[in-house]
This record gives structure tokens, C-alpha cells and sequence, in this order.
């Protein structure tokens, strides 16, 4: 995490909020219900609009709505819908504002409130719903609450650059996986935790805190340090504690409902991809995930991926006629070169270039031995005797990658990702080669848009981990946005 603020004092937490913490999220869950009812109110307006009044041909044209029956029937079910969201915890502060849990217990509650509709026609056949608005209100339901809770999650997020909505956290440990957890938790602005800092354990306490955290004091001071400073989450790295810690850390606040205790896998500091808890035999066991996107982030990457790359086939395959034919003309060799790197899961693909590079390479590279060892040492040479004439005009504009768009519908690669490697590079990444391979290697990335070849690689392998660890939709499209003027100025392109 290279440039991260000392953990303890993050810059972001340095207006102090005007409103205490409780009263914010009470303002919050009243706005919630506020909008979760006018939501409401506008999909069984809309639902009634789309059954009676659209002429839609698969709905029976004869059937009139009965305006004040279903403006009745709406005054009736908006708080009985709000009571459903209640109780499925739409309005617990627990399930807010992070992940995807908030967006599947709000299909839960309308799913539910839509079935008691369907039941009490059931249950008085004289209670008469046209089926029609049954399932427009249902689907529109879901869809404006959703939006509106999208939005109200953005307002949120941005509040909690200010101060506002930040509970006081504190992490259990000061070991690598420790510092690790704290400086994540303490720079992902949306994350809403403020980190104090941490506290050792007894097993760390004869070794030097590392430098760039803040040690609050020892595990047993943790009891006065969460009543002294409002902790209400407390994060603990399973690797510095010890058994004996670890239960005495459920003595003291698995019972506190003001406190939050969350433990880490224990290989925060190495591992990247998912986890996910199930009980085998009533026994809670955690899976490690293979890869680091599943479920409706891996639709959202795919829809990106082949959105994007078939749209650069269609709009520049006249370019890449073009540049292939330059290519076969400057001089002699195949338009493409082949390079035989890693992908997902470790498995080995040809990515597509255009060749940049005389056919005798390495024959050239072979009379010069103090470019080989520069070579070996960065990955890349800053003036390579081995480039073409268009290969130094293709690399500097990035050109040379454009046939990538094919590995990408081949679902090879991404469009965003971390950079190719091939298996030679692969022991480079050290520890984190567990990681590199849980997702797909991208055309660009965050070492695209941060200097290319002028960032150093452990930098780059950094980069990489950063952007694995810290994946959304939005850092993709974030990334898709720096990187047409990073091409421009072509820092770093050799």
C-alpha cells in the first residue's frame, strides 16, 4: 500500500462531524423510509400506468383500473411493505452501506410483501388484483428502491470524506497482516471506519511496532482504549493473536451489542481473493474462493469486457488494417507476435501483438551484454535496439496491444486488469503469487496509467495487488478514463 497516511491519523477523518454518530444513522434510516416509500408509491403509480393505461398488447385492453380501488390498495400496502422491510433488517445500520447484502435483503423484503398481496387473494376471492399490476408493481418495486438506495449510498460515501458517517475502529495486532488490514481499512475512503490504530498482543510484545502505525497499546489496555475513544469495531488480525487472546477477546465483546468484532482470515496480508464461511456437519468451515470475482461482479467485468472490445473492432478496423500493413511492410517477419504468458488459474495463452521487434532479435541483443543484464533486472529496456521503425511509433501510442481486443472475447484477458506476466516472471511476485492469477490479466491497468515502464517493478507488483484487492466496476471504468491521456502523453512507453 505505498503512500498510505500513517495509520491513526487519516486525513480524511480531520473534520469532525456536528452531529453524533447515532443521531446520524437515525437521520439516515429516516431518509430510508422517507425514500423507500415515495419509491413505492412511484412503482405502484407506474405498474398502474404500464397495466391500464399503455395499450400493451399482452395485457387484456378491456380491463379498466379502477383508480380509487388501487389508490386505497397503495395507502395499505406502502406501510405494510415498510413493516416487511423491517423486519428483514432494511433499517439495521449493520446491513447498510456496504457489499451487496443490502440489495439482496431488498429483493427478500418485496418478494415477500408482493406474496402476502398474492395470498390475500387467495384467502378473499372478492379482493380482485389484476395479475398485470401484481408483477409490474413487484419488478418496478425492486428497481426504484434499488436506485434510490444506490444514490442515497453516494451521498453517504462522499459525507464520509468529511467526517460524517465514521465509526472509531481499532486493530488487534501489529504484525504484517496487521498493518495491512489497518492501512486498507484506514485509506479505502468508503469504508467508514476510522481507524485508531492498534494495540499489541502478547506474543508481539517484545518486538518493535512497525514504523508507519499507530501502537494504542497493549491487548490488555484494549477494554479502557474501545470505552475511552467509542470503539464500536474491533478488528482483529488471527495471526498475532493466540488461542488464549482470541477467547478472551469473545469474553469481553462477542456478547457486547455496542461492539463489533470481526476477525481476519489470517493471510489478509497475502491473500486476495474472496472468502466465504459454510457449516459442514453444523461445523462453520471457510472456503477460500479460487478467484478473486464471482456472482455479479464477474457479469458486470464480462459486460465491460466484450462491451468494450467489440467496440474497438468496429470503429477501428480500419486503423488496425492499417498498422498491420505497416507492420509487413517495414520489415520482414509475421504481422503478429505471439507471446506465451500466464492467465487465470495459471493457464498458459498466446497473447496478440503487433510485432515491434526485428525477426533476429536476439541475435542483435546478444552483441550487447550490459543490455541483457538490464534487461533481466527490469523487464524492459529503455532504448531497445531490437525495435523497429514502427514498432518504436507503435509502442509509444500503445497500438501494438489493439490485437488484445481478441483475447478478450476469446475470455483470455480483460480489458482492466494487472499486467501480463509470463512463468519465468511469476516467482517475481514473491509472496503475492498467490494472488496475481485469482483474475484475468488486463490491455490496461493501473500500471498503464501510472508511467508504464518508468515504474520500478516491485512498484508495479504493488499496483497489481492494489488493484486485485480493491476491484469494483468503478476503478475499471475509473482506469478506462485515465488511460486514453496516459497513451497521449506516452509516459513511459519504450
Amino acid at each position: 500500500m505505498t503512500g498510505a497516511p500513517a495509520v491513526g491519523v487519516p486525513h480524511r477523518h480531520r473534520h469532525a462531524a456536528r452531529l453524533p454518530l447515532a443521531r446520524q444513522r437515525q437521520a439516515y434510516r429516516l431518509t430510508l423510509l422517507l425514500t423507500d416509500a415515495l419509491a413505492l408509491a412511484a412503482a405502484f403509480g407506474a405498474a398502474f400506468a404500464l397495466r391500464f393505461r399503455a395499450d400493451l398488447p399482452f395485457f387484456q385492453a378491456e380491463i379498466a383500473g379502477n383508480v380509487p380501488f388501487y389508490a386505497r390498495l397503495v395507502l395499505l400496502l406502502i406501510p405494510l411493505w415498510l413493516a416487511v422491510f423491517r423486519l428483514v433488517g432494511l433499517y439495521n445500520h449493520h446491513n447498510l452501506l456496504g457489499g451487496t447484502r443490502e440489495y439482496s435483503q431488498l429483493f427478500h423484503g418485496v418478494s415477500t410483501g408482493m406474496l402476502m398481496v398474492v395470498l390475500l387473494t387467495f384467502l378473499e376471492p372478492t379482493f380482485i388484483i389484476a395479475r398485470g399490476w401484481l408483477l409490474s408493481a413487484w419488478v418496478l418495486a425492486f428497481l426504484f428502491i434499488a436506485l434510490a438506495r444506490f444514490a442515497l449510498r453516494r451521498v453517504v460515501y462522499h459525507l464520509r470524506t468529511r467526517g460524517y458517517f465514521v465509526t472509531a475502529a481499532v486493530v488487534v495486532g501489529t504484525n504484517p497482516e496487521a498493518v495491512a488490514l489497518a492501512e486498507q481499512l484506514a485509506t479505502w475512503r468508503t469504508s467508514g471506519l476510522d481507524v485508531k490504530g492498534c494495540v499489541a498482543t502478547n506474543i508481539e510484545a517484545e518486538r518493535d511496532p512497525a514504523p508507519d502505525i499507530a501502537t494504542l497499546g497493549a491487548i490488555a489496555d484494549l477494554e479502557r482504549l474501545v470505552t475511552r475513544l467509542g470503539i464500536e469495531e474491533v478488528v482483529v488480525a488471527t495471526s498475532a493473536v493466540s488461542r488464549q487472546e482470541l477467547v478472551d477477546l469473545f469474553r469481553l465483546f462477542a456478547a457486547d451489542r455496542r461492539v463489533q468484532l470481526r476477525l481476519s482470515s489470517g493471510l489478509f496480508e497475502v491473500m486476495t481473493t474472496g472468502l466465504e464461511i459454510k457449516e459442514l456437519a453444523y461445523v462453520p468451515l471457510i472456503n477460500v474462493r479460487p478467484v478473486r470475482l464471482s456472482g455479479i461482479d464477474t457479469a458486470l467485468k464480462a459486460l465491460l469486457d466484450y462491451g468494450v472490445a467489440l467496440a474497438v473492432l468496429v470503429l477501428l478496423w480500419p486503423l488496425l488494417v492499417v498498422v498491420a500493413l505497416a507492420v509487413r511492410l517495414d520489415t520482414p517477419g509475421p504481422v503478429i507476435h505471439r507471446r506465451r504468458v500466464l492467465g487465470l488459474g495459471g493457464t498458459e495463452f498466446d497473447a496478440l501483438k503487433f510485432r515491434t521487434m526485428c525477426v533476429h532479435g536476439d541475435q542483435i541483443l546478444a552483441r550487447r551484454p550490459e543490455l541483457m543484464r538490464q534487461l533481466a533486472q527490469r523487464g524492459k529496456l529503455t532504448r531497445d535496439p531490437r525495435v523497429t521503425r514502427v514498432g518504436r511509433l507503435l509502442r509509444r501510442t500503445s497500438l501494438d496491444e489493439l490485437p488484445q481486443v481478441l483475447n478478450v472475447l476469446a475470455g483470455q484477458m480483460s480489458i482492466v486488469g494487472p499486467r501480463m506476466i509470463t512463468a519465468d516472471e511469476h516467482h517475481r511476485y514473491g509472496q503475492w503469487d498467490l494472488n496475481l492469477l485469482t483474475v484475468k490479466p488486463g490491455l490496461t491497468g493501473l500500471w498503464q496509467v501510472s508511467g508504464r515502464s518508468d515504474v520500478s517493478y516491485e512498484e508495479r507488483v504493488q499496483l497489481d495487488m492494489n488493484y486485485i484487492r480493491n476491484w469494483t466496476i468503478w476503478l475499471d471504468l475509473y482506469i478506462l478514463m485515465k488511460t486514453v491521456p496516459a497513451v497521449l502523453k506516452g509516459r513511459g512507453a519504450y
